[in-house]
């Protein structure tokens, strides 16, 4: 038992911090860490209590679900940290805190957020560009939130700006089902993989 628990995925998860937004938003994430913990996947995120992040965390929490909070020290001192997370790492700055969720991490799934949530994503996938993350990424584009920045990655390529080499650089789901469905695609075809590699050696 104990081993099948280190095996467990572990997904990062970016999303809004802001309460201000629809209900369907909210709904999405909690979907989300119900789909978390029932197919035992650890989450990552950045340890807030409010918005879509706190939504998610609360889910996994009452579903007995893992999940891992990481949040640079001046958040935690004006108060946005959730207090009930199995684990919270406090970083220095907040760039230690992104490198820190991604070396964590398996994949990446972007929900719904504002600049904060678009800065991590367009990171994320610039690194992934520069082969520094070798991961999934994920966009899940909820109510087609996503529409517009889908539409200018397009207008890169199209225009040159952009080149896609090899593997795609990110992944787009409609909801949280069809996002552990990628994922869940990804993992077995990695441990297939890693099997496979293993009985070679």
């Amino acid at each position: 038992m104990t081993e099948m628990k280190e095996k467990r995925p572990t997904v990062l998860v970016y999303c809004a911090s802001s309460s201000q937004i629809d209900a369907s938003y909210f709904e999405a994430a909690e979907r989300l860490g119900m789909l978390f913990s029932e197919n035992e996947i650890v989450c990552v995120n950045g340890a807030g209590k409010e918005g879509l992040m706190g939504a998610l965390n609360d889910t996994m929490i009452r579903n007995g679900g893992i999940v891992k909070g990481v949040i640079p020290q001046f958040m935690v001192d004006a108060g946005w940290c959730h207090d009930h997370l199995n684990e919270t790492i406090i970083t220095p700055t907040i760039h230690e805190r992104k490198q820190c969720m991604a070396q964590m991490s398996d994949a990446v799934i972007a929900l719904p957020g504002g600049v904060g949530t678009l800065e991590e994503l367009v990171e994320i996938i610039t690194w992934k560009q520069l082969g520094l993350y070798t991961n999934p990424v994920v966009i899940l584009n909820i109510n087609d939130f996503y529409r517009p920045l889908l539409d200018l990655f397009d207008k890169m390529r199209v225009t040159g700006f952009l080149k896609e080499t090899h593997h795609p650089l990110w992944e787009v789901a409609s909801s949280p089902k069809e996002a552990i469905a990628l994922l869940t695609y990804f993992f077995e075809r990695k441990a297939s993989e890693d099997n496979f590699q293993e009985k070679e050696l």
